[in-house]
């Protein structure tokens, strides 16, 4: 097959950036965890797992504001029509802060909601509830950077989510460590960490937006921004988003909080094989933005030719990099439990887990390129429905399979959902990406 170096040059122009941010997101994640199993036993890792669930419980529902902001912005960048592109951040960013205030009124209801139902022990929901009440104050600017880094996207600019992401994530790592290990704060630490990290990202962007785009200024109108009628298509879209969220998160939260129940050693193991998975999709999501930005971009400037292009290349890297991570998994997956818990009973439980490692990449690297693609192309109502049945596939294989293999029935339902979202959007493609400039 032929590559179109034009093509092929625009994709690792935006997908190089990305994955270089990337890269710092699951070393930070593993840091937060190394440096939890260094505080004292398994419950600080489960205090620390729970605790971010929740968190996830509430930012994955709003994930709209990047995905839906990159969407509409790359198709409005396609026709070159700068004032909508411009209206869409103003849509995003307002959302982000209402949001993040409805966030902070309701902190105590929910987290107390959520650790009655989660089935843990009393020091772990200790510890997640203590993370939690601080780190939630980090909303405001957590919220806002979803918004700015679709947006930056969307316009075909991957440098300035890449600075945004690697200075939260270097700033998180190193308060999180001097705060937590070198002060009285501990645990605690951990989570103020976090809270500064994400204010200095907030104050970057800013920044990159003046900077970079002070020119499109002319454009702010924030009162016609707000109208109903123009907030229509951005609500439509971002609610269909939304669910997707929510379906994922049930995927996610549902693997935690099953995890939890069969105790704080193989909770502990769970979240690190997770941890672990997801590191292989931070590279993978590089060539997934890149299709968010190309597709919307070809689609709003009615080029099939391009559009046809980018996804026969797109997909030719994903295989690529799904293929080498196989084998990093295959010869190193133990070696990278090592370094993530020095806990001998930890480490002993995780070698029956290490084979679901292997294969994670081969099943899951077409569906998130699809992701990326079918966000680009704001077919919302396909990805909404596509995640409804996935999760609903998730559930059914663990408590179908739960009964004769145990907590393995988690893995093999979260690779079921990869496999069936794999199946529908290929199936789909071509009525809800392909055809759309021809609509």
């Amino acid at each position: 097959m032929i590559i179109d170096k034009g093509i092929n040059k625009k994709i690792l122009k935006i997908a190089g950036p990305s994955i270089l941010a990337n890269i710092t997101i699951p070393l930070v994640g593993i840091v937060d965890v190394a440096i939890s199993g260094r505080l004292g036993n398994a419950s600080m890792i489960g205090g620390m797992a729970i605790g971010t669930m929740l968190f996830e419980l509430l930012y994955w529902n709003f994930g709209f504001l990047r995905i839906g902001t990159a969407g509409i912005t790359a198709q409005a960048y396609g026709r070159r029509d700068l004032r909508d592109s411009v209206r869409t951040l103003e849509q995003s960013l307002s959302t982000a802060l209402i949001a993040a205030l409805i966030l902070l009124t309701i902190q105590f209801v929910f987290v107390n909601a959520a650790l009655h139902i989660i089935d843990t022990s009393p020091q772990v929901a200790t510890l997640a509830r203590q993370y939690f009440l601080i780190r939630i104050w980090a909303a405001p600017a957590t919220l806002s950077i979803f918004a700015f880094k679709g947006w930056f996207l969307g316009m075909q600019n991957a440098k300035s989510p890449m600075a945004i992401d690697i200075l939260v994530n270097v700033v998180n790592l190193l308060v999180c460590y001097i705060l937590a290990l070198h002060t009285k704060l501990g645990f605690s630490g951990i989570a103020y960490g976090t809270v500064i990290a994400q204010y200095s990202g907030l104050l970057l962007s800013i920044s990159l937006l003046y900077f970079n785009y002070g020119k499109l200024f002319k454009y702010f109108h924030l009162k016609e921004s707000l109208n109903l009628t123009r907030m229509k298509a951005f609500f439509k879209t971002g609610g269909n988003l939304m669910i997707r969220s929510i379906s994922f998160l049930l995927i996610y939260s549902g693997f935690t909080v099953f995890a939890a129940k069969y105790g704080d050693t193989l909770l502990a193991v769970s979240t690190i094989i997770m941890k672990l998975m997801l590191l292989y999709s931070y590279f993978i999501d590089g060539f997934s933005y890149a299709g968010e930005a190309l597709s919307g971009r070809f689609i709003g400037a009615g080029d099939s030719v391009s559009l046809k292009k980018s996804i026969r290349i797109l997909f030719m890297w994903s295989f690529g990099i799904g293929l080498v991570s196989t084998f990093i998994y295959l010869f190193g997956g133990e070696f990278m439990f090592g370094m993530m818990t020095t806990n001998a009973s930890v480490l002993a439980a995780s070698k029956e887990f290490l084979p679901w490692l292997v294969f994670m990449p081969i099943i899951s690297c077409t569906a998130f390129i699809w992701d990326g693609i079918y966000i680009g192309a704001t077919a919302s109502v396909s990805i909404r429905n596509t995640m409804i049945v996935s999760a609903v596939i998730f559930f059914i294989f663990y408590y179908t399979l739960e009964p004769f293999i145990g907590i393995h029935a988690l893995m093999a339902g979260y690779f079921a959902h990869l496999a069936l979202r794999t199946i529908l959007m290929s199936l789909n493609a071509k009525k809800q990406v392909i055809l759309k400039i021809a609509v």
